[in-house]
């Protein structure tokens, strides 16, 4: 980095102690933009880095609801809307003991430059809470959400911000939310939220857009060596909402999906991944893998291991930030990875990217590769303005177009700086410059 973006990222470790997923995310970033600074000095003469790096509105708050013993819980909450440059801000709430402010700036700051690279009309922003719905009974996350809500309220709307589901927060989790925001705003404002069931304002294809998505990218960059999805070996971390998806997707482009992961170890199944199974696990009884093992012949749980050490062609990690070190990097290199891409945020350390760029493996970003769900929570906020519901084809093939044009433009930025095939570089420079140039526009704000 040159001495004025060293400075910017000196600033925030003074002002962002004891954060280091924000430090990794914000000097990702910075690293990729000292060509554009020197190309563009009015970017620097603006303070536009350093107003980037400052999330426009923190906001922190008490959560108390009470459990099904009568016992007083508290827990707390989360929103920071980063920047509004483009649009409302727009991002997920993350519900899990392992949210802290640091963790949500860092998902806020991706979401600016993820949502820019879109085309779509939305700004950056992330929210949540500590709180631990597994194991929890639907009354107990009902009194949460609606608690949650009770404050969070007063800071978004459809023309402000728009919050979406993340980990721990799916349709059960929306609804709830949604019905609180109805009861104390006196409104029906289906924008307010996405993910929603699509009896209510919801879009079809919402569900299944982010793992899709993140396989529709990753079979464009395996165009770009002459390949395709069909025939290749895909190991799959987590078994969340994006894995399952990103399974679908690629069973259904004729890949063989072999792995999928919790916190109870992973699944190894050489016969392809169950996809029926898996969703009846995951989705309807809320179990674990080790429960879909015990009815899938052949099948093999694997404790205390690593996803990655399965020889395989692709992979895409699905399942949390820096799940993916440079030993795991080092593995997939070595059983013969030729396209790695993102479904989760951040799941690769900074070693493991440099390690994939030595390799020469394609490698697409969380920021591209994982789009797709919130460039879909877009198109729900367009059905909700119009009023018009879109079947799933209308919304699929939108989703296709989007995702395409993400991984053309990314490649496109990486070529006229220098770096063809680095989508790393090519995703922060076409995010970035498109929200730099709508900051410039507006004035010091």
């Amino acid at each position: 980095m040159d001495e004025e973006l060293q400075e910017v990222y000196d600033q925030v470790l003074r002002r962002n102690p004891g954060e280091p997923e924000f430090h990794q995310a914000v000097r990702e970033v910075l690293e990729s933009l000292d060509v554009v600074v020197r190309r563009h000095p009015e970017y620097h003469d603006q303070a536009i880095l350093s107003r980037l790096v400052e999330p426009e509105r923190q906001i922190m708050f008490r959560v108390p609801w009470v459990d099904d013993g009568g016992r007083v819980q508290v827990n707390r909450g989360y929103r920071v809307q980063f920047s509004s440059a483009l649009g409302p801000y727009k991002g997920g709430l993350r519900f899990h003991p392992s949210v802290n402010l640091g963790i949500i700036k860092f998902l806020g700051f991706e979401q600016i430059f993820k949502n820019s690279l879109t085309g779509m009309s939305i700004g950056g922003g992330k929210g949540g809470s500590d709180f631990d719905p597994h194991g929890r009974s639907d009354g107990e996350i009902m009194r949460f959400c609606q608690s949650f809500m009770t404050e969070l309220y007063r800071h978004v709307g459809e023309y402000t911000d728009v919050p979406a589901g993340d980990i721990g927060v799916g349709g059960r989790e929306i609804g709830y939310l949604f019905g609180q925001y109805k009861r104390l705003s006196n409104r029906y404002e289906s924008g307010v939220l996405t993910g929603k069931g699509v009896t209510w304002g919801g879009s079809l294809a919402r569900t299944e857009a982010t793992g899709y998505g993140t396989v529709i990218f990753a079979d464009r960059m395996l165009a770009t060596k002459g390949q395709a999805m069909e025939g290749q070996r895909v190991v799959v971390s987590g078994s969340g909402n994006v894995a399952i998806y990103a399974v679908a997707k690629a069973q259904e482009l004729g890949a063989q999906v072999l792995t999928v992961s919790d916190s109870s170890g992973y699944v190894l199944d050489e016969a392809g991944i169950d996809l029926a199974l898996l969703r009846q696990v995951k989705e309807v009884e809320r179990g674990r893998v080790a429960d879909y093992v015990e009815r899938r012949p052949g099948a093999r749980l694997v404790r205390g291991g690593r996803v990655w050490d399965v020889p395989c062609t692709v992979a895409l990690p699905c399942a949390t930030q820096n799940e993916l070190d440079r030993r795991d990097a080092e593995a997939l290199v070595r059983g013969g990875v030729v396209a790695v891409a993102e479904g989760a945020n951040m799941p690769s350390t900074p070693d493991a990217v440099e390690t994939f760029a030595e390799a020469g493996t394609l490698f697409g970003p969380g920021k591209a590769a994982n789009a797709g769900g919130v460039a879909t929570s877009a198109l729900e906020m367009q059905q909700n303005a119009s009023r018009d519901p879109w079947s799933f084809s209308q919304v699929a093939s939108r989703l296709e177009v989007i995702m395409e044009h993400i991984h053309d433009q990314c490649a496109q930025v990486a070529e006229d700086y220098g770096r063809p095939g680095d989508y790393v570089l090519g995703a922060n420079i076409a995010g970035f410059t498109k929200v730099a140039d709508a900051m410039l526009a507006q004035g010091v704000v």
